[in-house]
């Protein structure tokens, strides 16, 4: 078909309005035409200045509500400002680093420069430091990474992901930066990967797979476990599911997680202490090791936490009780070595023990810390004793060795203090998560010294001019080839809140994944599971107005 012809009348405004724009008639004008020149220069400057002011005004808004989180550093102690801002800047290097050399990609890699994809392409350090870049006021970083989220971020890969690392990191990272700086693109993108990995839960016992294709939602367990889902991974995933439930107002994804509790919970044992493996499909636990380690750890961690996220009402009873429970069965598997008399949690199999602790063990000292509140004075001390033991021991993990950083795990032999086992050391921040903990409840600075102690050490021989280096051995100090995600996520966040003051991200208003992704403490109502947010008037105005992994991760 041919154009369409105007209409008389339009022909007559087209020739009428539009012929003061054609050359030959502004030629024959050169007042018009220069008076058109002036107007369209200076209609395209107010345009671009508007576009420009509107991400200018986006921008700015990020920096006020960083800029709320400020520390007011004159009130505090000065060498905790130094200490803090050497923190800082050592973030500041781990994260100019991966931007400059694997933007967007899973870890950084410092020896050759670039990047790897170790879970499936989803940005985990990116993601992973969302939080941390805001806290510690990082607010041009904070925006880039923010952008990269919602441009960039994209899950529909067929990428066969963990559930749990995807969970803790992912999701976990994406609410906590939701709850901090209350932008719905993180909130947005939690949902949509919290959708794709639900399939696991459809199970016959409820117990999640730990494995699932996020683009078909395949889900299955690794062949190396005999098809047995990892307790830690199918128990710690309630923090993050529960908390998107209440971000969204759906309840689908509480109820998933809740429902592997109640089924744990049914057969709980009386000392509290679950084997690592269970079969998806009975529920039933299978013959293996109990470990406060890797594949039993963070479960213990969440039956507790999950008390606090509620805001320990009686809705949430049952998981402070489980935890109790847990806990004398904790107690049945400390021993002391001598001569040093150095309190370590054995693993058990059966009715064995084995002599051996691994350093994600050393969550533990946290844990018990922060359980401590929960009981009676008596009770209290018992357990915030044991936690400054297990403390020291892990603290000296890292100054037993000539890097003074700590392996992977130890043994205990008869008539000894501590031997290394796996010698390498991947940045891990167990350690200085208890010493954050122990400090902020007992207000004992040693526990700062210690921090600073490891800090010293990271720097001395893990910071390299490209990143930061795990090592392959802690006793001569040979760099690997990777900067895990959780160094950034963890280990800087804890250091980070180490030196800073208490009521700074407060342990009354914020309760850490096992990530350390800080999410808003909730009080759950048992009648009709409403919630109400502690803090959040207050964050309101001030803004708008463990680990189940295994060494080889």
């Amino acid at each position: 078909m041919g154009k369409k012809s105007l209409s008389s009348s339009s022909q007559s405004w087209w020739w009428g309005g539009w012929r003061y724009l054609h050359p030959q008639h502004n030629l024959r004008r050169p007042q018009l035409l220069a008076l058109f020149i002036i107007s369209f220069v200076a209609l395209t400057w107010l345009l671009s200045g508007l576009e420009s002011l509107s991400v200018e005004h986006q921008l700015e808004n990020v920096k006020k509500q960083i800029r709320s989180w400020s520390i007011v550093e004159e009130e505090d102690d000065p060498l905790n400002v130094e200490r803090r801002r050497a923190v800082k800047e050592a973030m500041i290097h781990a994260w100019t680093c991966y931007e400059m050399y694997a933007w967007g990609r899973d870890e950084l890699q410092p020896q050759t420069r670039d990047g790897v994809d170790s879970f499936g392409g989803l940005g985990a350090t990116l993601v992973d430091s969302l939080d941390t870049l805001y806290i510690m006021g990082l607010d041009e970083q904070f925006q880039r990474a923010r952008e990269w989220v919602a441009k960039s971020l994209n899950f529909n890969k067929n990428y066969e992901a963990s559930v749990f690392e995807t969970t803790i990191r992912v999701i976990g990272g994406l609410l906590s930066a939701y709850d901090l700086s209350d932008d719905k693109v993180f909130l947005e993108k939690a949902r949509d990967i919290a959708d794709r990995l639900l399939p696991a839960w459809n199970t016959p016992s409820g117990i999640p797979y730990n494995i699932i294709n996020l683009r078909y939602g395949d889900a299955h367990n690794p062949r190396w476990t005999g098809g047995k889902s990892i307790l830690a991974d199918a128990g710690s995933e309630q923090l993050e599911f529960i908390a998107l439930s209440q971000r969204t107002n759906d309840p689908k994804y509480q109820q998933k997680v809740e429902y592997v509790i109640e089924e744990l919970h049914k057969t709980f044992p009386a000392d509290g202490l679950l084997p690592i493996y269970i079969d998806p499909h009975t529920g039933i636990t299978s013959y293996s090791k109990i470990s406060f380690g890797a594949m039993g750890d963070s479960f213990y961690e969440y039956l507790l936490k999950a008390w606090i996220q509620g805001n320990k009402t009686e809705s949430v009873t049952h998981y402070r009780e489980m935890w109790e429970t847990s806990m004398k069965g904790l107690k049945s598997l400390i021993r002391r070595t001598t001569p040093s008399s150095y309190a370590y949690i054995c693993e058990k199999t059966g009715s064995s023990l084995s002599d051996k602790m691994d350093e994600l063990a050393c969550f533990a000292p946290g844990m018990l810390a922060l359980g401590s509140t929960g009981y009676g004075t008596d009770e209290a001390e018992i357990f915030l004793s044991l936690a400054e033991e297990l403390a020291w021991t892990c603290y000296n993990f890292y100054q037993t060795t000539p890097t003074k950083l700590a392996g992977e795990n130890y043994y205990f032999a008869a008539g000894q203090d501590m031997t290394v086992g796996t010698p390498w050391s991947i940045l891990r921040p167990e350690t200085v998560e208890s010493l954050f903990y122990l400090w902020r409840l007992t207000g004992n600075k040693t526990y700062q010294e210690w921090g600073w102690n490891i800090f010293q050490a990271f720097e001395k021989n893990s910071r390299v001019d490209t990143g930061y280096s795990g090592l392959k051995d802690v006793s001569s100090g040979e760099k690997d080839n990777m900067m895990q995600s959780f160094f950034l996520a963890e280990t800087l966040k804890y250091l980070y809140l180490l030196f800073s003051p208490p009521s700074f991200i407060s342990l009354d208003e914020w309760v850490f994944n096992t990530e350390a992704h800080p999410l808003r403490i909730a009080t759950r109502h048992a009648n009709g599971e409403t919630y109400s947010t502690i803090g959040q008037d207050r964050l309101q105005e001030r803004f708008h107005g463990r680990k189940g992994r295994s060494g080889s991760n």
